[in-house]
C-alpha cells in the first residue's frame, strides 16, 4: 500500500464515502445521509459538513467531519469511519488532528464530540485529542452495529484557542457539587450567565426520545413538566443560570437525573442535562468522572429528598 494521504473532501468522493460506511457499518449507521451521496454533497455545498478523508492507491480509507449547523458558533467532530484493514495507522486521530485545526479556521469558537460507550476506542482518542469529558447522555442514540439496545454517549468539548466559554459562578448542589467545581477549574467562572438565543422553550420527539430545551423552569413550567407520561424518555437541557439549584431538586423530585453538560449551541453559555426514563444497566467509563455521572443514575432519590418533597 501506498503511503496514506489525507486531503480535504471532494465531490467525486461521495460515493466512496457511501461505500466505506457501508463495508464498517452495513446498513446500521445512525445517519442515514451517508447512505445517499447526494445527500453527502449536498451537506457540503451548503457548508454543514467539511470532511476530511484518507486515501491511498486510490481507495478510501477513512473519512471524518465537522458538522456545524447554521449560526451555531460551535461544530461537532463526527462521522468518523476508517476501514478495519488499516488498524495500527492512527487515521482516525490523524483526520481529526486536522479537522480541529481547521474549526479554527473556519472561525469556530469549541468543538464537540460525542463517544460510545459500548468500547472505549473513541473515549479514548478523544482524550488524546485533548477534548474535557462533560456530560453523558444515557440511551442517546440507536446502535451503529445493528444491537437491540441503545447506546449512551459521552460528550467532549475542546474550547478553540482564544475563546473561552466560562461557566457561571453559581451555588451548585451538594449532589453535583464536586464534579461543577471541576469543570469550573477546566473552563474558569464568569459572574453572570452568557445571553439566551432562540425560544425559551421546546420540546420535540426524537425516535423514542423526548428532547426538551428550557431557558429556565419557573413554576408553570415545572407543573406542566410533571403532568408528562411518566413512561416517556425525556432529555432536558436548560440553562445554566441563577437558579439552577432549586431547578436541579425540583427536577430531582419528578425523577430526573443531572447527567452533566453541554455548551449551547446557539450562545456562548452551558446548559445542563437532565434524564429521566433510561435504563439503568452497568457500563464502565474510560474517564472517572464520566464514571461518576454514570453510576449517579443508577440511585433514585435518597428517603430524605422524598421527605422534602413531602414537607414542601
Amino acid at each position: 500500500m501506498q503511503s496514506v494521504i489525507l486531503r480535504s473532501f471532494r465531490k467525486s468522493d461521495a460515493s466512496a464515502v457511501t461505500d466505506l460506511f457501508r463495508k464498517v457499518y452495513g446498513d446500521c449507521y445512525v445517519q442515514p445521509q451517508v447512505y445517499l451521496p447526494c445527500m453527502i454533497n449536498q451537506n457540503h455545498a451548503a457548508g454543514r459538513w467539511h470532511s476530511l478523508v484518507a486515501v491511498a492507491d486510490d481507495q478510501m480509507l477513512g473519512h471524518a467531519t465537522l458538522v456545524r449547523a447554521k449560526g451555531s458558533s460551535i461544530a461537532e467532530l463526527a462521522l468518523t469511519v476508517v476501514d478495519p484493514d488499516t488498524r495500527g495507522l492512527s487515521i482516525a486521530t490523524r483526520l481529526s488532528q486536522q479537522l480541529l485545526i481547521h474549526a479554527q479556521a473556519l472561525g469556530c469558537q469549541g468543538v464537540t464530540i460525542k463517544q460510545v460507550t459500548h468500547h472505549d476506542y473513541t473515549q479514548r482518542m478523544a482524550a488524546r485529542l485533548g477534548f474535557h469529558n462533560i456530560g453523558v447522555l444515557p440511551d442517546y442514540a440507536r446502535s451503529p452495529h445493528g444491537e437491540s439496545e441503545p447506546v449512551t454517549l459521552v460528550i467532549g468539548y475542546q474550547p478553540i484557542d482564544g475563546y473561552q466559554r466560562a461557566i457561571p459562578a453559581l451555588a451548585w448542589p451538594v449532589a453535583c457539587r464536586d464534579f461543577m467545581l471541576r469543570q469550573c477549574a477546566v473552563f474558569g467562572t464568569q459572574p453572570i450567565a452568557s445571553p439566551w438565543i432562540g425560544a425559551p422553550v421546546h420540546l420535540e420527539q426524537n425516535a423514542d426520545r423526548y428532547d426538551g430545551t428550557f431557558k429556565e423552569l419557573d413554576a408553570s413550567l415545572l407543573s406542566q413538566l410533571q403532568r408528562l407520561p411518566y413512561h416517556w424518555m425525556i432529555s432536558i437541557r436548560l440553562r445554566l443560570a441563577q437558579g439552577f439549584d432549586s431547578a436541579e431538586y425540583a427536577l430531582s423530585t419528578m425523577g430526573f437525573v443531572f447527567t452533566g453538560l453541554a455548551p449551547d449551541e446557539r450562545g456562548r453559555g452551558w446548559q445542563a442535562l437532565f434524564h429521566r426514563g433510561f435504563q439503568r444497566r452497568s457500563l464502565e467509563m474510560h474517564c472517572p468522572h464520566m464514571q461518576y455521572l454514570h453510576d449517579r443514575m443508577g440511585f433514585p432519590p435518597s428517603s430524605a429528598d422524598t421527605m422534602r418533597l413531602e414537607g414542601s
